[in-house]
């Protein structure tokens, strides 16, 4: 009998399920909650796009730079702390430690240098200008009509 109930609650349910026209109705069903449908008006904004001008390439590029200098500066001298640290100390994590910060000022040091070919690389597509003009003169004859042409080309030149 408990099994012919649970197939018929099934089965009930089921049926609910398929005659649901609402996405949200099952969920609704099984969380015993209703939903309600709610109409969102868009408003679109345009975004604009800021060009930068080459006044903040160069602010930019000046803090960048000396930010890396900061930091290797600092770099430098906790090296020179901990590699005294390390040398009262004899301790092999000191001398890891001092190994890192060693590899990393020289990495700040690499990124230094990139900052710079960047920086060329922009001034330079600034200066790029292209003005490659090529004449391509094409003769359509034969060699005697263009020892004829040369030959006059020649004479008034002369003249």
């Amino acid at each position: 009998m408990i099994p012919n109930l649970i197939v018929q609650h099934d089965r009930l349910i089921f049926n609910k399920l398929i005659t649901m026209t609402n996405n949200f109705e099952s969920i609704d069903a099984a969380l015993n909650t209703e939903s309600s449908i709610v109409e969102v008006e868009l408003n679109p904004q345009k975004i604009e796009l800021i060009k930068t001008s080459q006044d903040d390439v160069q602010k930019d590029y000046e803090y960048s730079r000396a930010q890396l200098y900061s930091l290797i500066e600092k770099g430098q001298e906790t090296l020179n702390g901990i590699m005294e640290l390390a040398a009262e100390t004899s301790s092999p994590r000191a001398y890891e430690v001092a190994g890192q910060i060693l590899k990393s000022v020289g990495d700040t040091a690499d990124k230094l240098i990139d900052l710079q070919k960047k920086m060329r690389l922009i001034e330079d597509e600034n200066i790029k200008t292209t003005n490659n003009v090529t004449n391509n003169a094409v003769f359509v004859g034969s060699t005697s009509e263009l020892q004829k042409l040369l030959k006059q080309g020649f004479l008034n030149n002369k003249e």
